[in-house]
């Protein structure tokens, strides 16, 4: 007997990361890159395939930012991938015969762990190249042609939308954005997701957020519980790991409004629609000292071997000096993935099903999170996402759905204004800005001045015009590169500013001295080419992509 349906579940993950092509190895640069590809990315479409085969359609709604894209469909990238996964598996036999020559019980343990590595890594490579043909996009592009799941955009490299200084900039960062989505996709984008949730309203000098989405053809996009609540945000909205460093910043408090986030609503000016994060249901993943990903039999994330960089221990306690934690075994976290996926499939049910008790209809429950914290933050993440997406299918009265599916039988009903806000710690922007950020806007809001300056220079000589056009392209990508949002976020929180601050200053000095050749007139093909070939995001970049947007913003009185 089928079971009455209750409400609708939708799961968006976020994927984001810096644009790392070419700028350094590690602690920062292509390394995270390949080890989200080999624990995030790489599994999430395996699931993804293994559930269809199993007779259910994934239905997740997963953003992918442009510049990620970018850097995934990079060969640079993937041929540094196999050489990165070679030398996973060549150090988990390294340690199979390390741990081999000595029968304690402590060595067997870790031989076990060490066998469970090479065959998992042996794995990962093997569906890379024989399942998605070594192209990760692809793979999630035939994903979506199939109707397993919807994708998402966004700005693109991942802006901080409300404090660029023009309009010019926004509509650059979404437009560009919008065209990566479509040169890799086949089709126009109907989600996307703001970058850190970062959402302004219109003022008199400026249009609200909302208009630039609907510019590009935008249908919805995604924000905090709060902002559509009111209330209190929470102290630490964004965790930076599982149970990583929290910035604690004090909190901003808004009028109630008396709505909550069980359906989805328009924006007043512009028929762009917007969900909300469900707290309790957010809360129950996110939280560092209550969600899923501290339970002490997961994985531990920070401490590696010594000598293999391989992961062997377990969280044991988030209280555990890394000194004292105890060794990792598979099995045992297996069990707690079951233990917590029934726990949660149950807490949907439930919140969904009081809901429709209460009011007598159906409700929404939205949740979105960092893709990377499943699988690579939370190494068994990704095989809970799988089993809550089967559970809920199997055992419960819940439809989940993607967004997109979600607006199409539901549509929004009810008109609202957002406040300005992000997921940041504090519910604002300070997580950007900042004591330890406010010296970076200046410089941004110069380059976005002289951008605007360097785009209408041209030449009399068709052959000037195609190096100067060249030149422009690049001072826009370096542009693009330089309005990232992972600089100031690194410098705020810590994890890398000594990186992020150089990453910052070399797209800087690179945006000016191509503004500098624009303006004197003395274009150098060779350094010209040579920045073409470090920062080659978006290489099929239009000119009219790029270009100052004044004719359209006087028509539309910006």
């Amino acid at each position: 007997m089928a079971l009455m349906g209750v409400g609708s579940f939708v799961l968006m993950l976020h994927s984001h990361l810096p644009f790392y092509r070419k700028a350094g190895m590690w602690p920062f640069g292509e390394e995270n890159v390949y080890e989200c590809m080999a624990e995030t990315y790489i599994p999430l479409l395996n699931i993804i395939d293994e559930l269809w085969n199993e007779g259910i359609r994934a239905n997740l709604t997963i953003g992918i930012t442009p510049i990620l894209v970018e850097q995934l469909a990079d060969r640079h990238i993937n041929e540094g991938f196999l050489k990165y996964i070679d030398n996973r598996i060549e150090a988990a036999r390294f340690d199979e015969q390390r741990f081999s020559n000595n029968g304690e019980k402590a060595n067997q343990d870790f031989l076990q762990l060490a066998s469970f590595y090479k065959r998992w890594f042996s794995q990962i490579k093997t569906t890379y190249l024989e399942r998605w043909h070594g192209n990760i996009i692809d793979g999630f592009r035939r994903c979506q042609e199939n109707g397993l799941i919807e994708i998402c955009t966004s700005a693109a490299t991942h802006c901080f939308s409300p404090l660029l200084s023009n309009d010019n900039s926004l509509r650059r960062q979404y437009k560009v954005g919008v065209e990566s989505y479509k040169r890799h996709f086949g089709i126009a984008p109907q989600g996307f997701w703001l970058p850190e949730c970062a959402y302004r309203p219109k003022s008199e000098t400026r249009q609200g957020i909302e208009y630039w989405l609907h510019e590009v053809g935008i249908k919805y996009f995604f924000t905090e519980s709060f902002v559509i609540e009111g209330g209190k945000s929470a102290e630490s909205r964004r965790i930076f790991g599982p149970y990583g460093n929290l910035e604690y910043i004090p909190t901003v408090s808004r009028k109630i409004t008396g709505l909550d986030t069980f359906e989805a609503y328009w924006l007043k000016e512009y028929p762009v629609a917007v969900f909300g994060r469900h707290e309790v249901a957010g809360y129950q993943v996110w939280s560092a000292e209550h969600g899923y990903p501290g339970d002490g039999s997961y994985r531990e994330f920070h401490k590696k071997d010594d000598v293999s960089g391989l992961h062997y221990w377990k969280l044991t306690s988030k209280k555990t000096d890394l000194g004292f934690k105890e060794i990792y075994h598979p099995e045992a976290a297996l069990n707690r993935i079951h233990e917590n996926s029934d726990h949660y499939v149950g807490t949907i049910q439930q919140l969904l099903t009081e809901y429709f008790k209460s009011n007598g209809k159906t409700g929404l429950i939205m949740v979105s999170f960092d893709t990377e914290l499943f699988g690579h933050w939370w190494f068994e993440g990704i095989v809970w996402i799988k089993e809550i997406i089967s559970k809920l299918k199997t055992y419960t009265a819940v439809t989940m759905q993607t967004a997109n599916e979600y607006l199409k039988q539901h549509p929004a009903k009810q008109a609202i204004d957002l406040p300005e806000s992000s997921w940041g710690a504090g519910g604002h922007w300070q997580v950007w800005l900042n004591d330890d950020t406010n010296w970076m806007w200046p410089i941004i809001h110069h380059a976005e001045q002289r951008m605007e300056q360097i785009l209408s220079i041209k030449n009399n000589s068709v052959e000037d015009n195609s190096l100067i056009a060249r030149a422009q392209k690049q001072a826009a990508r370096e542009l693009l590169l330089l309005q990232s949002s992972d600089w100031p976020f690194l410098v705020t929180t810590g994890q890398a500013s000594q990186y992020a601050i150089q990453r910052f200053n070399t797209h800087k000095d690179r945006f000016m001295a191509l503004a500098d050749m624009l303006k004197s007139g003395q274009l150098r093909e060779t350094e010209i080419s040579e920045l073409e070939d470090i920062d080659n995001c978006f290489p099929d970049l239009k000119q009219e992509d790029i270009l100052c947007s004044t004719e359209l913003c006087r028509q539309i009185g910006v």
